[in-house]
């Protein structure tokens, strides 16, 4: 519980921040991988909200399985399905998968940075022969 008022409460702030922000204004490949020391911060610094809410939703979800597996590590029990030494293989993927998510969210949020501008280029339309032969 405490883990999700966090990232709620992160989420508040880095939103107030980026609605701030010109929409013509460049995006930072460094800020964004500053951004995202914190799951989907770095989405969240580039503007993509979806991405935010998958990554976010994804260690969410990580954290809960590898949350569950410690507790019945911790306190195993004989009449579990599972033995105690897969309790522990499964705590250990889990944290595994949180540093992969968490490394895939940092590799994301550089990589749409440096494209921002890219998109700002697909966005604008296309001179026609009239006005670059005007131009000449």
């Amino acid at each position: 519980m405490k883990y999700c008022l966090f990232l709620l409460f992160i989420i508040v702030i880095s939103v107030s921040k980026t609605s701030a922000q010109d929409s013509l204004s460049i995006v930072s490949p460094k800020k964004a991988a500053y951004s995202s020391i914190i799951p989907g911060g770095g989405q969240l610094y580039n503007r993509k909200f979806i991405k935010t809410g998958i990554i976010i939703a994804l260690e969410g979800w990580a954290f809960s399985s590898y949350k569950t597996n410690s507790d019945y590590y911790n306190n195993y029990d004989s009449n579990l399905s599972l033995s105690r030494t897969r309790y522990l293989q499964k705590r250990n993927k889990y944290v595994w998968w949180m540093g992969f998510i968490w490394f895939y969210g940092l590799i994301d949020a550089i990589v749409d940075a440096h494209l921002y501008p890219f998109q700002n280029v697909m966005k604008s339309s296309i001179g026609t022969t009239q006005e670059l032969k005007g131009e000449k």
